[in-house]
């Protein structure tokens, strides 16, 4: 149904399935990582779950972890490629893990900081602000295939919530969620959730 058409539009976030460092917990901003054979799985059982859905736009971020899911869930043939879908660019801090960081700064955490040589969260928070506009201006729902770090702050910014509120919004590869609304006010209406057609 057209967000015309007496309600507003669902956005529907699908994390990318599992690649070797979102298993062994590496920061993954840039570098770009094939799909393990499970994340490919993964992604493959998303696409019962979509198929019943029309879009009226599909957005992928550039990166292979993200158009490969984009393709085996069936959404290739219309996506569009959208850069502010890349995730969060961890300059620095790239394939390290957050014990790492932790032994050279002890509380460290992507959250709070700071990223050498990367992008600050708010910097990451207005390439989300851009993709939010750009899905509550389409004429009906709308899917965005991308990360975890970059979902998780659109999420929180869809809610009217800073970016940091993401913390509080833990996502799993291979995963669907549903922001959408509960009369004027946007919602997550479903988070983090395997897929279920």
């Amino acid at each position: 149904m057209s967000a015309t058409a007496g309600r507003r539009n669902e956005v529907v976030l699908v994390r990318h399935g599992a690649t070797e460092w979102s298993v062994s917990g590496q920061h993954t901003g840039r570098t770009d990582l094939p799909l393990l054979p499970e994340g490919e799985a993964g992604a493959r059982a998303i696409a019962p779950a979509l198929a019943d859905r029309q879009f009226a736009l599909v957005l992928v971020s550039p990166p292979t972890p993200a158009r490969r899911p984009c393709e085996l869930a069936g959404l290739g043939d219309r996506a569009i490629v959208e850069p502010d879908l890349l995730e969060w660019d961890y300059g620095d801090v790239e394939g390290r893990t957050t014990a790492e960081m932790q032994a050279e700064l002890p509380g460290w955490s992507i959250w709070r900081g700071p990223v050498p040589d990367g992008e600050t969260i708010d910097e990451v928070a207005a390439r989300a602000d851009r993709v939010i506009a750009r899905a509550r201006a389409a004429d009906g729902d709308v899917a965005l295939v991308a990360h975890g770090h970059i979902l998780r702050i659109l999420a929180a910014r869809w809610c009217e919530w800073r970016p940091r509120a993401g913390k509080r919004l833990p996502l799993d590869t291979a995963t669907i969620s549903i922001l959408g609304w509960e009369h004027e006010y946007p919602t997550l209406r479903r988070w983090n959730a395997p897929p279920v057609a």
